[in-house]
């Protein structure tokens, strides 16, 4: 009974069970890395100033370019 259960699972081997094994274990790693670092990449002040100068310059650069 337990050998026909392993082979319908298709653990016929120690590797096949152990890829299975390290899928489960990646996904939830993932998952967990995911929500630990869910907002921390937000972009300070400063460099949200530096990129609307940025694309106000580059607004203005064109219009003259007429672009």
């Amino acid at each position: 009974m337990k050998e026909e259960v392993i082979l319908v699972l298709g653990l016929g081997d120690f590797s096949i069970f152990l890829a299975y094994v390290l899928c489960i274990a990646s996904a939830v790693l993932c998952v967990i890395y995911g929500v630990v670092n869910w907002n921390k990449g937000r972009e300070p002040d400063q460099e949200l100033e530096k990129d609307k100068k940025w694309e106000n310059e580059d607004t203005e650069i064109k219009e003259d370019l007429d672009i």
